[in-house]
């Protein structure tokens, strides 16, 4: 495996471990016996789990910045993008898997600082793509001219981190668009 082969399986494979298990939960062990390599090996990747961690944010981020721009360039009512948007939280579901920012945040207690600040970072990410996205409803007139998109934003992220709570609970990600429909409903006309 070349060394970019193997740095991209051990980012995959540190993310399915910390939306299975956590982030404390897993171990270099782990992660050497998913890849098929020594520990040394990972250690000349991520020299400590705190780069490892800081790299999985970093690409996960990245890769999520390029699908809110191609949400945002869709030619969709608020109300659609909304929806799209919600389901990037139920496709984060798949094989019993955690959104990796609710996973990351239920961890917080026990993350490097550098990793802190980097969920925090992807949290505001959503945040300021769902305001601009309420903001621009508002001008066009399919929110509510009395929301507050900054208000609204958290509570539309609030709604869906909940609610993938209960799904990855229940095993059943149906339950993240419906309830998801019920908060989009108290913004639309």
């Amino acid at each position: 495996m070349s060394t970019m082969d193997t740095k991209t399986a051990l980012l995959a494979e540190a993310e399915t471990l910390v939306r299975t298990v956590g982030y404390a939960a897993f171990s270099y062990a782990d992660l050497s016996e998913r890849v098929g390599i020594r520990k040394a090996s990972i250690h000349h990747h991520f020299p400590t789990k705190e780069a490892l961690g800081n790299a999985l944010i970093d690409s996960y981020l990245e890769r999520f910045v390029g699908e809110l721009a191609r949400l945002s360039e869709r030619r969709l009512d608020t109300r659609g993008k909304l929806m799209a948007y919600g389901d990037f939280f139920a496709a984060g579901l798949k094989d019993g898997q955690m959104p990796l920012c609710g996973a990351l945040a239920a961890d917080a207690a026990d993350l490097p600082v550098s990793m802190q600040g980097r969920v925090a970072r992807g949290f505001r990410l959503h945040l300021d793509w769902l305001e601009r996205i309420l903001r621009a409803g508002v001008t066009a007139g399919d929110v509510r001219a009395d929301v507050k998109p900054d208000r609204a934003a958290l509570h539309v992220l609030s709604a869906l981190q909940g609610a993938s709570l209960v799904a990855w609970a229940l095993k059943d990600p149906s339950v993240i668009r419906p309830a998801l429909r019920e908060v989009v409903d108290t913004l639309t006309p």
